[in-house]
């Protein structure tokens, strides 16, 4: 592998081939980027960060590859979760360990029910953009789109996009990272203090049990591939892929959204230079037909695990539009992995104004999309969940009963509502029915 350096100024052949196709697909069309108030100073963070250190390293991305083909091929089962938005303020150790603890804990269960290996992702190191419906509030000011462009404070000032904020997202993001190596390295043995009072559910296995010595696990990182400003900066040239490709220092695994994925868009452009695996996600109005463009433009060589179609349709239609995508896709030959995202489909507004989910109707729409797959005769390969590891009142229901009053007590998130701890291993378990 070998550094790209720079845009222009790249000294080998395949360097320079790979530029002029990074340029072109920078010049699509981009929805949902910032518009920076003084574009010379934009040009400056990004020449910096041009000459940052990858934040992951390319064998970790290259064994993450490994994993996901066998996810694609039916032997192992993907759980990707984490934060629906991170933050700066969020960054620090007792959260991330948390969230790396219900994460592992949701793979113990899914890994006891399935018989096979669990490929686990963090929803972090990196998830600091959101993609956002309007540009401006309900106050008029620009949206929040995440710490990495402005802050959520509700001022003129602090809601205009700052480029030097990727910096700072940078350095947490590569300080995350680190911590994340750590905790896979320690190895696991008993619950973090944020998850001791959450609930066992049935059949779980007991962490820290005598006689059950620590052992070393494998998390990976990724996030949603949205500002394409900051994407772009830290790529590596891969003369290792099918043919010469940007690999992204930034993250494991990438995904693009429902809101970013025009066929004609800078977002699919720039994902087609990458070796990562990368994610789409599918809202329900995607046609068949799209989807099977999406897969022959992304995976090219058919390449098992290289792409993650994620269904996010809502429990009452995931029945209804599903099948014909999976048969579309089935029938064109290429081995993607299938995975739902049960969350982003199921937002509504509570009675006293909170964005929320209800957990019965996250299990719903899981329990259409395996059921789908299993008339199929297809394999239903993961799931993608906005959890964390703390004790928050975001979501609805679930055996604590959160209800509409509990909402306000613990609401924290600072974008979309996530299963709390408890929920998480609740929701494992509910998974971990259907796949046995």
């Amino acid at each position: 592998m070998k550094r790209l350096p720079a845009l222009a100024s790249a000294d080998r052949a395949v360097d320079r081939v790979l530029a002029g196709r990074l340029s072109a697909a920078l010049a699509r069309p981009a929805a949902q980027q910032p518009c920076w108030p003084d574009a010379e100073r934009a040009g400056a963070v990004i020449g910096l960060l041009h000459n940052a250190e990858p934040i992951v390293a390319p064998e970790e991305t290259a064994r993450l590859h490994t994993r996901l083909a066998a996810v694609a091929r039916g032997e192992a089962f993907l759980l990707q979760g984490g934060d629906c938005a991170e933050t700066f303020a969020g960054n620090t150790e007792p959260h991330l360990r948390a969230n790396l603890g219900v994460l592992e804990r949701m793979g113990e269960v899914l890994a006891g029910a399935a018989g096979r290996p669990v490929v686990k992702i963090a929803r972090m190191a990196g998830q600091f953009a959101k993609p956002r419906s309007n540009t401006v509030d309900a106050r008029g000011l620009p949206v929040y789109r995440g710490d990495i462009v402005n802050s959520p404070e509700c001022t003129a000032a602090a809601r205009t996009p700052d480029p030097h904020r990727m910096l700072m997202a940078y350095a947490h993001a590569a300080g995350a990272m680190d911590l994340v190596r750590k905790f896979c390295a320690e190895g696991v043995e008993a619950p973090q203090p944020a998850l001791a009072g959450a609930r066992r559910a049935p059949g779980e296995p007991r962490f820290g049990e005598a006689g059950r010595p620590p052992r070393p696990t494998e998390i990976f990182v990724s996030h949603e591939l949205l500002l394409l400003d900051y994407e772009r900066a830290v790529l590596w040239a891969d003369s290792g892929a099918p043919e010469p490709r940007l690999s992204s220092g930034l993250a494991h695994f990438l995904w693009i959204g429902d809101r970013t994925r025009q066929l004609d868009g800078a977002h699919i452009a720039f994902a087609e230079l990458l070796a990562n695996p990368i994610g789409l996600k599918l809202g329900p109005g995607c046609t068949p037909e799209e989807v099977v463009e999406y897969v022959r433009r992304l995976d090219p060589h058919r390449t098992p695990g290289r792409l993650t179609l994620v269904s996010r349709m809502g429990h009452a239609r995931v029945r209804e539009l599903l099948p014909p995508i999976v048969e579309k896709v089935t029938a064109s030959g290429h081995e993607v992995i299938w995975q739902c995202d049960p969350m982003h489909g199921n937002t509504r507004t509570s009675g006293n104004g909170y964005k929320t989910r209800h957990f019965d109707h996250v299990v719903a729409e899981l329990a259409g999309f395996f059921a789908v797959h299993r008339q199929l005769g297809t394999h239903p390969g993961g799931i993608h969940v906005e959890v964390t590891g703390e004790d928050v009142t975001e979501c609805l229901g679930g055996a604590a009963g959160i209800a509409e009053a509990d909402l306000p007590d613990r609401y924290t998130t600072a974008c979309d509502p996530r299963l709390n701890a408890g929920q998480s291993v609740e929701l494992a378990a509910a998974v971990a029915k259907l796949l046995s």
